[in-house]
């Protein structure tokens, strides 16, 4: 048996640090360089524009009054501690939904961190077309959909996991 094969689904928090330190990173560097609502074009269907999002996915609850907040982020909490719990109970090897739930671990990690912090979660990332807009989003955002779209591509082909025996 190979030293992965040992070894639960933990070892794929390595990747959550670095998709954590990447999403840290890209938002200081926006806060630090850009005015708020200030955009830079960078291509006709893309441009970093700086926002703030008080609420969740494409500004849900943003005009909520605040309660959300505190709603958001216990959410947040609470799915971390639950993909950790997973990742503990997979085997390693299974690398498609450990990266998923890794993935996913952190993006909720980087919006709850804004969250906590500022009251808002920091977004820049904005594509469009002509007219239309894609609602602005970040690192942490695209972590999620990826993992997502992981889990759903594992749902799919994957083999069912198997618990990882310690």
């Amino acid at each position: 048996m190979s030293k992965l094969a040992q070894k639960s689904g933990l070892v794929w928090l390595w990747l959550s640090l670095l998709l954590l330190v990447i999403d840290f990173a890209s938002k200081t560097l926006v806060v630090n360089t850009m005015a708020y609502q200030e955009s830079i074009n960078l291509l006709p269907v893309f441009s970093i524009t700086y926002v703030h999002n008080y609420g969740a996915a494409y500004s849900f609850l943003s005009e909520a009054g605040g309660w959300q907040r505190w709603f958001l982020s216990f959410i947040a909490i609470a799915i971390s501690g639950l993909l950790v719990w997973w990742l503990k109970r997979l085997p390693a090897t299974n690398k498609i939904l450990c990266s998923a739930y890794a993935l996913v671990l952190a993006g909720a990690i980087g919006n709850l961190y804004d969250r906590i912090a500022y009251g808002y979660v920091i977004d820049f990332i904005h594509v469009f077309y002509d007219k239309s807009h894609f609602p602005v989003f970040n690192i942490a955002d695209c972590a999620i959909c990826i993992g997502a779209a992981l889990l759903l591509f594992d749902a799919f082909t994957g083999e069912s996991p198997k618990e990882h025996k310690a």
